[in-house]
């Protein structure tokens, strides 16, 4: 068993949990603010995902007290040694607790038991997490690469106003093609700038895109050949999102962002035909799909062919909700 520290905030709980799932752990359950178990993980999935820190092999799960968590820990069998480091947190102020008080209390356990404290560059880390009542310890197994800062939409050679942060962008890849990662081929047909093809690329797929626009085109290609590897597997040509040049079933994944606002046309088409095309498409080419757009598309994807197995609300400023649908072909 595993526990997972939750990234985000209070709201983005079921939607990290749903992403954690689908491209990193297994039987996923929320336990408190911010942390939730997994029956397993794939190692290896944990630093790809946006919205979980960590996952850490579950030593115990007790009362959100210091005494609580040192008779957890002086109870545990486990078959480690060498240095360690103890790393407490009161996930998002809800215990009333010291996270001081319990690296120092739970660190001299762990001295007891024949460690030495490296607070630097440590063989083993103790995680513990307090919230609300509840407090779980566990061993560290792996974290989240916090790099998106270092991608900023602005940053990019090629950027335009309403680019997706890359956080996002990442969950939406992996909320799409988790179960496939990391040998899937994620394509967006609305590709832009790129953002949600450099997201794919970085964790391994092979990433592909299209935009109607030939600018679009020309920015992406240029934003992917910045951000990936020259080993790295990416296509983008420019191309109708209601007419892909991809044969059926060529892809795991689809994701894309559509268009905002009431446009009366957009690259000849009026919106709710183009996203309908676009999800029928998409239908046709891959299992699995993440539309993100500005209001509920959920009757169009099921006239496409998709079953919806989740929808999320995000609030991106005052004036923007984002609406995320996880599709399925039915």
């Amino acid at each position: 068993m595993y526990y997972l520290e939750l990234a985000g905030e209070a709201t983005d709980e079921r939607f990290a949990a749903l992403e954690a799932e689908r491209a990193a752990a297994s039987a996923v359950e929320r336990v408190a603010p911010g942390l939730a178990t997994a029956r397993g993980i794939r190692v290896d999935g944990v630093p790809t995902l946006a919205y979980t820190r960590g996952a850490s092999e579950l030593v115990g799960r007790t009362d959100a007290d210091v005494a609580s968590a040192v008779a957890v820990l002086e109870a545990a069998s486990f078959d480690r040694a060498g240095t360690v480091a103890v790393r407490a947190r009161n996930v998002r102020s809800t215990a009333d607790v010291s996270t001081a008080d319990a690296e120092r209390a739970l660190g001299t356990v762990l001295v007891d038991r024949g460690f030495a404290v490296d607070l630097d560059d440590p063989d083993h880390v103790l995680r513990v997490c307090f919230a609300e009542d509840v407090c779980l310890v566990g061993w560290a197994v792996a974290e989240r690469e916090a790099a998106f800062g270092s991608r900023a939409p602005t940053d990019r050679p090629f950027f335009q106003p309403g680019s997706m942060a890359p956080m996002d962008a990442r969950a939406y890849v992996n909320l799409a093609a988790g179960p496939a990662l990391p040998d899937a081929t994620v394509v967006d047909p609305m590709c832009g700038t790129g953002g949600l093809l450099v997201e794919a690329g970085l964790v391994g797929a092979r990433a592909v895109g299209t935009d109607a626009q030939a600018k679009m085109a020309t920015g992406a290609t240029e934003n992917l050949g910045h951000y990936l590897d020259a080993d790295a597997d990416w296509h983008v040509v420019r191309g109708d999102a209601t007419g892909l040049p991809f044969a059926a079933d060529a892809a795991d994944a689809v994701v894309f962002d559509a268009p905002y606002g009431r446009q009366s046309k957009i690259a000849g088409h009026d919106l709710s035909d183009l996203v309908a095309g676009a999800l029928e498409e998409a239908a046709r080419i891959a299992p699995s799909c993440v539309l993100v757009a500005d209001r509920s598309w959920s009757a169009e994807a099921e006239d496409a062919g998709w079953a919806v197995d989740a929808r999320f609300e995000r609030r991106v400023h005052r004036s923007l909700d984002r609406h995320v649908h996880v599709l399925r072909r039915a």
